[in-house]
């Protein structure tokens, strides 16, 4: 007996009728091999910021701009989430993966030679402006260049490709801080990107020529990266309003509020913030895993370094944990991609997530053994491997090819607002909170979290569209 599972989204009727025609795989290699060592790039950095990071801050005297050297990077991705849809949808994802690929290297220079903490912040500033041009850009990649039988196939090997970063990238990275010099981190970063770049240029000539669209508005897309400017200003001003703490910085935090409240329904389709069914659930779940997630995992290192006394290769080490088991999380998505449907996918890595950042909480309490926050950031790397997949492949699979880039974009601002505001708020809370109670500045960073991973299993069932349909054909 074989089970046979369809998604049948509004006005796809017509497609079910439509021959199933052999799909050679082997041409696309060089593409997916392209866009692997990309991704490898992007999960070392961020694998190996997270685990340097106090040790900048300590050594900068920037404890107090800890949290924005994360924010900052969130806000301006952004700007470049937004300009890579609309570049994308005009001219094709060659133009914004270039560069996305040349941004990334002067921002990881910034960092690298930095004298003083607030240049560490200009240079992620900057290295997220580029990593918003490259995410939606591979995004629209898959979009384009594979049949929708194999993009299942291409996210597990783009989770594949963090799992070696995931493994030695916060060991080398601590390593590197402890025996060298942390600046190394981040030079280290240019010299990998640049053979990165020269692998997925030719895979990029495999694409068909893009036609451009006859009803691309000029005047409409430079307004609607005005409106990602201010939202981006909007998430900076938050962070450091609510660090001032005097009438300015009450100031900043009522515009930075104000300009937020305009901006994000500009940059998201109507209904996301309603949860509508469908895509607009989908944006919104982004939001929320991704804030919860990455609001656990900058504070993690930071809790087993500052208050377990842990080496930065050993708190760094915790964070591979949830790499490996992401992957696992997205194989085990694409291998089940058939027989069960999305919304339980999101629903499981939504409890998953919920369970991971509860046992990273109690690690605030020093009786907690640091083995159940170990176990627990593995259930939150599962379940992020199987919500991220789902997430992806829906936004694919419900979006024309004309708005690929526009959805893929919505996808990545929604998670690049969540986390920038959350970081923000978290960041002021814990700033205010540090010389007082640290612990009570920990276990209101992770409630945040917690919470936002709750409101996305109460969400899950809402990415549902049209009828999930299940039929048994007999041998």
């Amino acid at each position: 007996m074989t089970e046979t599972l369809t998604l049948e989204a509004p006005g796809d009727e017509h497609e079910q009728d439509e021959p199933v025609v052999p799909v050679d795989a082997r041409r696309f290699r060089p593409i997916t091999f392209g866009m692997v060592s990309l991704t490898i790039l992007i999960a070392y950095q961020s694998l190996a910021v997270t685990t340097a990071m106090p040790t900048v801050a300590d050594a900068l005297n920037g404890l107090s701009l800890y949290a924005m050297a994360f924010a900052a990077p969130m806000a301006t991705g952004v700007i470049g989430m937004v300009t890579a849809g609309l570049w994308c949808d005009r001219w094709g994802p060659a133009g914004p993966l270039g560069a996305g690929v040349a941004l990334f290297i002067i921002g990881m220079l910034l960092v690298g030679f930095a004298p003083r903490m607030e240049i560490v912040v200009l240079g992620r500033a900057i290295h997220g402006l580029g990593a918003g041009l490259l995410l939606v850009s591979l995004y629209v990649v898959i979009g384009r260049a594979y049949p929708e039988s194999l993009r299942p196939g291409v996210f597990v090997a783009m989770s594949a490709a963090w799992v070696v970063p995931s493994i030695v990238g916060p060991t080398i990275a601590g390593l590197t801080v402890q025996h060298f010099d942390w600046r190394w981190v981040f030079l280290s970063m240019p010299i990998l990107a640049l053979p990165a770049a020269f692998l997925v240029r030719p895979a990029l000539r495999m694409l068909d020529e893009h036609a451009p669209d006859p009803d691309w508005n000029q005047r409409a897309a430079l307004v609607k990266i005005g409106w990602s400017v201010l939202a981006a200003l909007g998430a900076a001003a938050l962070h450091y309003g609510g660090e001032r703490r005097d009438i300015l910085g009450f100031a900043l935090i009522g515009a930075a509020l104000a300009g937020l409240v305009l901006s994000s329904p500009k940059l998201l389709p109507q209904g996301t913030f309603r949860a509508s069914r469908g895509l607009p659930t989908v944006f919104i779940l982004r939001g929320l895993v991704g804030a919860a997630f990455i609001g656990s995992e900058i504070y993690l290192p930071l809790l087993l370094s500052r208050e377990r006394d842990f080496s930065p290769a050993m708190a760094g080490s915790i964070l591979t944990i949830g790499g490996v088991t992401w992957f696992a999380g997205s194989w085990f998505r694409g291998r089940f991609d058939t027989r069960i449907e999305p919304a339980t996918f999101i629903k499981a890595g939504s409890l998953s997530l919920l369970i991971g950042i509860v046992s990273v909480t109690l690690l605030v309490w020093e009786r907690v053994p640091v083995l159940v926050g170990v176990l627990g950031w593995g259930f939150s790397g599962l379940g992020m491997g199987l919500i991220y997949s789902s997430l992806s492949l829906l936004t694919l699979q419900l979006s024309p090819q004309a708005e690929q880039g526009k959805n893929s974009s919505a996808l990545q601002v929604a998670e690049a607002l969540g986390v920038a505001v959350v970081l923000a708020l978290t960041g002021t809370i814990f700033a205010g909170l540090e010389d007082r109670s640290a612990q009570a500045g920990y276990l209101i960073c992770f409630g945040v979290a917690g919470v936002l991973a709750l409101g996305a299993v109460l969400l899950s069932g809402r990415v549902r569209v049209g009828s999930m349909v299940v039929s048994e054909e007999l041998p």
